[in-house]
């Protein structure tokens, strides 16, 4: 009996006794490839934005430019010596707001609706899902022309001003919104839903009280990362044919508007291009600032307030 009850014993393999077998050569080769690779293309990257920051700065004298007296109080001018950036300034900031306004109700609302109420298995819940995905990937100038057909003119016909740009770049980062969105509400756990709804909320309270407070983080840097890709936006400015020439700063939703990308396009084409080539570098430096600052700031939100689950 001895015997047999150890059988079983004998029979069975201690885990710690196992050797711990290595990765095959081949596939520690293709990761060390993989890694260099990915080490090339970031450098790649990074020799580039460089050899572009130095013709901004140096070349084009871009970073004096920035301290010329006027450039950021002075309207635009055909004089490149009076000429300022304030207008563009202020259009981009209404432009902006326009979008917030536009794609955090929406966005958040839909990534609401496919993640915590849609029913996969209906095929026009997949049928939005799947356009979301491809318009993610759809190039700017097709909204441009989206934009010039139903908002610029046709159906809404609001012309030539801030709101219909402003929809216009809206819709073109609508996408990103909701799917950064659906990956935050994705990263709650599920227990976090389950416990709210075993002590008595509903759907929407869980939703309301549980679920959007945990996804905020995610949710706000999605936002400004989509914001960061509107405000450089040139192609749909420019097909559109917002007022490059205009001289005075936005006043409101209805009125016409100038733009930092569009102001630097207008600078680099125009005729006596080698005395507004210093304007339009200084121009691209404060772009690429509130770019990096977004980016800085959508950073930091998710550093700070990301939950470890």
């Amino acid at each position: 009996m001895a015997d047999v009850s150890m059988a079983p014993q004998a029979s069975a393999a201690n885990p710690s006794d196992v050797a711990i077998q290595p990765p095959p050569r081949d596939r520690k080769l293709r990761e060390t490839i993989f890694r260099y690779g990915l080490l090339v293309a970031l450098s790649a990257g990074l020799v580039v934005l460089a050899v572009i920051l130095y013709d901004v700065i140096v070349r084009q004298d871009g970073f004096s430019t920035l301290f010329q007296t006027g450039f950021f109080s002075n309207n635009a001018s055909s004089v490149a010596r009076d000429s300022g950036i304030y207008p563009a300034l202020v259009g981009t900031l209404w432009l902006m707001l326009v979008c917030i306004l536009f794609i955090v109700p929406i966005g958040v609302a839909t990534a609401v609706y496919l993640e915590e109420y849609a029913d996969r298995t209906r095929w026009y819940n997949r049928f939005i899902e799947l356009n979301i995905q491809n318009l993610a990937g759809v190039p700017s100038i097709i909204y441009g022309i989206l934009g010039l057909a139903f908002l610029v003119r046709g159906p809404l016909s609001l012309g030539r001003v801030v709101l219909a740009v402003g929809l216009t770049l809206g819709l073109l980062v609508l996408p990103v919104v909701i799917i950064a969105g659906r990956e935050a509400l994705r990263a709650v756990p599920p227990s976090i839903r389950e416990g709210s709804m075993a002590l008595g909320a509903t759907q929407w309270q869980t939703i309301w009280k549980q679920v959007l407070p945990a996804a905020i983080p995610g949710i706000a840097t999605g936002t400004i990362l989509a914001l960061s890709r509107a405000i450089g936006e040139t192609a749909p400015l420019i097909l559109i044919g917002a007022a490059a020439f205009a001289t005075d700063p936005a006043t409101g939703f209805l009125s016409n508007f100038q733009a930092l990308p569009l102001q630097i396009f207008q600078w680099i084409s125009n005729a006596q291009k080698e005395q507004f080539a210093p304007l339009a570098a200084a121009a691209i430096i404060v772009l690429m600032a509130i770019l990096l600052a977004m980016n800085a700031v959508a950073i930091w939100l998710r550093n700070k307030y990301q939950q470890r689950w």
